[in-house]
């Protein structure tokens, strides 16, 4: 009888084990993270005013507001994000009418990774070497129950053809590919708490498998009533923080290829319970999750997205300078995932 591993304790490191390899192996194909990007809108209590991120790190920005009196000890510093109806501060006005707030969020998060001027939509050629994978549990839940209310009222002559392409469940994937103009494959995943680690592990899939040369991987969450309402359910806790609009973007390569890799990533199996989580090699790492250094708990939750905020925050602190950082995501009701960050030297090969 095999025992089973204690949970990880706060300031303990749990676990990783990279996608498709045996424990404390490498990967075939080492993935880096090139860019980041949090976007975080003002919660609705705050009195902050939002405005423009500057670039807080190379490769990356992070822009954000912490719930009023919330405890950001250990947090880095953030800056107030453009809210969803602000989104043409950042992005230009054409395109954005009948967006979604979540669509609108991605793409504030996606515009900020690749280092674009505020303002201006990008004028590109297609890229079909670059993929799109999002996740987001909640991104058109308000839209699916305003179109199946309308189809009950006064049947499908009710629906607007302008918000039915916002029924879509890839709606916030195919958004991003088309406003950017990728053309590689395009996935979102809506898998729960661990939605955007499971993204960030379809995103390396796509590398090592050589169906793309770049993967942008973008979570976004709106903080609409219905959203809310989902969110919490009847047996929700006093406890469990609020749920947070905002976004964030990682942007993949493979090691070998990228010209300033900012970390290396290994994304660890999903497994049912904590408990669960196999160990992290050894040596002092930084914990970014629940009970450890926890985004959730000072900023609110993120939900689908919270996975893809915590990794770039991780990829933040590599860059700044620790030697690792662990990212810890998930819940009892969907099970748990886990990635590691680790330094990288510009040829892509871990120091």
């Amino acid at each position: 009888m095999t025992s089973t591993p204690a949970p990880p304790a706060a300031g303990a490191a749990p676990a990783s084990l990279a996608v498709g390899a045996a424990p404390g192996s490498a990967p075939a194909t080492a993935v880096a993270v090139t860019s980041w990007s949090i976007h975080l809108p003002a919660p609705p209590a705050s009195t902050t005013t939002p405005c423009s991120a500057a670039p807080t790190s190379p490769g990356g920005r992070v822009s954000a507001t912490s719930a009023p009196g919330a405890a950001v000890v250990g947090l880095p510093p953030v800056d107030p994000a453009c809210p969803p109806d602000r989104a043409h501060t950042l992005l230009g006005r054409k395109g954005l009418l009948y967006k979604e707030p979540a669509t609108r969020l991605a793409l504030c998060a996606v515009h900020r990774a690749l280092g674009l001027p505020d303002g201006v939509r990008p004028d590109a050629t297609l890229d079909p070497g670059t993929a799109v994978v999002a996740a987001s549990n909640l991104g058109n839940v308000g839209t699916i129950i305003d179109v199946t209310r309308a189809v009950a009222r006064e049947g499908s002559r009710g629906v607007s053809p302008m918000a039915a392409p916002n029924a879509s469940s890839n709606v916030i994937a195919s958004s991003v590919a088309l406003w950017f103009r990728f053309g590689g494959p395009n996935l979102m995943v809506c898998s729960g708490e661990t939605a955007g680690l499971d993204a960030l592990a379809l995103g390396a899939l796509l590398l090592r498998a050589g169906r793309a040369d770049r993967v942008l991987v973008v979570g976004a969450e709106p903080d609409d009533e219905t959203a809310v309402a989902v969110r919490r359910g009847p047996a929700a806790g006093a406890a469990a923080p609020p749920l947070r609009a905002g976004a964030a973007c990682v942007v993949l390569e493979p090691a070998a290829r990228a010209a300033v890799p900012l970390a290396t990533l290994t994304v660890g199996p999903a497994v049912r319970r904590r408990a669960d989580v196999p160990p992290w090699p050894a040596g002092p790492r930084v914990v970014v999750g629940p009970g450890h250094l926890d985004p959730a708990a000072a900023w609110g939750d993120c939900y689908g997205a919270q996975g893809v905020l915590q990794t770039a925050l991780a990829a933040r602190l590599v860059a700044e300078g620790a030697d690792g950082v662990a990212v810890l995501c998930g819940g009892d009701d969907d099970g748990w995932r886990t990635a590691l960050l680790t330094p990288a030297t510009t040829t892509g090969r871990q120091p």
